[in-house]
Parts: C-alpha cells; structure tokens; sequence
C-alpha cells in the first residue's frame, strides 16, 4: 500500500467511524468534534485523490468537506 492509499484509506476511516459514532449515539450531529472529523476524513480522501484522481470521488469529498467546514464554522460561533 502506497502512503497517499493509506492517507485516504484513514480518511475513510474517520468518516464512517464518525458516522458509526452518530449512529450509536455516542456524538452529536451539531457537535464541532463531528464536523472536524468529518472535514479531516474528507480532507485526506482529496489528498490521496489528488494522486489517483477520480472526478466522482473528489466531488463527493469536496463537497463534504465544504459541508463540514460550515457545520464546524456553524458549531464554534454557537458556542
């Protein structure tokens, strides 16, 4: 395994450990951690993309890390 798979193969991690992690009720969706895990996950995916691109792929995780970066920016002004 070269280490951009490995970057996106943790960033995959992190996204669907967070979403376990909502599903299970152990964080919440309006919560900054859920929404920096979210952008963190994605944001290794783009990077590990930008060495094998594949279009699909990278308009999903741009568009959840944009996603995720207004829930975070939407958390923090909260609190």
């Amino acid at each position: 395994m070269s280490l951009h798979d490995a970057v996106g193969a943790l960033g995959v991690a992190l996204i669907v450990g967070t979403y376990l992690l909502l599903q299970i009720g152990g964080i919440r969706p309006t919560s900054s951690k859920y929404s920096f895990l979210n952008a963190l996950g994605a944001l290794l995916v783009l990077i590990s993309l930008a060495f094998d691109f594949n279009l699909s792929a990278a308009l999903v995780e741009g568009f959840w890390l944009a996603i995720s970066v207004y829930g975070l920016v939407k958390s923090i002004r909260a609190k």
